[in-house]
């Protein structure tokens, strides 16, 4: 990585070819989640890389349940194979085995997924997911939150991240025995596009929202812990299109019990908000030299964030999420 810093586009040129590191140790990943605030649900939908294991999983949301279902499979030494684009704006992405088919079809601004899973079952005791969701940038300026760091303890790992909130979200999956619509007027997704070379073990903090604010684009990114931080940070509000760039911001919870609630706060006092939580969206895998143990808890946020206008939003009851993740890989 030539330099660490941030921008308000994909600043950086990703070229696999051109990385200094074994096969194995190359991590890339697509991940998007898409949330319905007023139908009270959501789908997140992850395809991931990691060199000497690979990961596709589909998780569904019901809040009024405060609940989840999730289906997901692991490959054994992908390293490559997957077919992972270099940049975050085109590509087909497919990837397909007896429990998830997933097909990531990316053009410019327009996203379309195309997902299912035949033997997950719904909460009612049917089987089988399948549908399709087109995510769009909306008309007009639609910047997104661009990140490249490296590790204080290797400098040739590094991390280069991609996060577009506030994507319109139209389509519908069948799951079970009902049908979940999305409306592009009021449901939103967003996307984690990332590629690098890690350190083996890592903690790190991150939330997002999307959604709308006094009828107006809203969303947000934050997020540390994860390389080298000390010169950019990834904390930026997104409203009408437009970043506003936050400084640090540090996550008050208990790791006890997840949901407990949790606050907010920036040093730049521009950020204050508490969250509570609906469902801890948890997880353990324990594969000897590889483990995981992630908490991705879906609430609602409340409190005041602060523009770079100095324009102060109040965000009351918005939905969103926040996890607390520690990896050994």
């Amino acid at each position: 990585m030539n330099q660490d810093g941030w921008a308000r586009s994909p600043l950086w040129i990703y070229n696999r070819s051109q990385i200094a590191a074994g096969k194995w140790r190359i991590k890339e990943w697509d991940y998007y989640s898409v949330l319905s605030s007023d139908q009270k649900f959501g789908i997140t939908i992850t395809l991931a890389d990691l060199g000497y294991v690979g990961l596709a999983a589909i998780c569904f949301l019901d809040f009024d349940k405060r609940d989840f279902i999730q289906e997901e499979t692991m490959t054994i030494l992908p390293m490559g194979s997957t077919g992972f684009s270099l940049n975050s704006y085109e590509g087909n992405l497919n990837f397909e085995d007896s429990k998830i088919k997933l097909s990531m079809q990316v053009n410019g601004k327009e996203r379309k997924l195309r997902f299912s899973a035949p033997m997950m079952k719904h909460f009612s005791g049917e089987t089988g997911l399948h549908g399709e969701i087109i995510l769009n940038e909306s008309i007009g300026p639609h910047e997104s939150m661009n990140i490249a760091t490296s590790w204080k303890e290797n400098r040739k790992a590094f991390y280069y991240n991609t996060k577009i909130n506030c994507l319109s979200a139209k389509g519908a999956f069948a799951f079970g025995n009902k049908t979940y619509t999305f409306h592009p007027e009021t449901d939103f997704g967003g996307l984690d596009w990332g590629r690098g070379v890690w350190t083996y073990k890592n903690r790190w903090y991150w939330s997002s929202a999307s959604g709308l604010l006094e009828g107006k684009r809203f969303g947000f990114n934050l997020g540390y812990g994860f390389s080298d931080r000390s010169k950019v940070s990834e904390n930026v509000l997104f409203y009408e299109g437009k970043v506003h760039k936050l400084d640090e911001i540090t996550f008050h919870m208990n790791t006890q019990n997840y949901y407990a609630p949790w606050k907010f706060t920036s040093n730049d006092q521009r950020l204050k908000l508490d969250f509570t939580p609906i469902v801890d969206r948890n997880s353990k895998l324990d594969l000897f030299l590889i483990k995981s143990i992630q908490h991705q808890v879906f609430g609602k946020f409340t409190g005041t964030v602060v523009l770079d206008n100095g324009k102060s939003l109040q965000l009351n009851q918005f939905l969103g999420f926040a996890e607390d993740v520690l990896n050994w890989w």
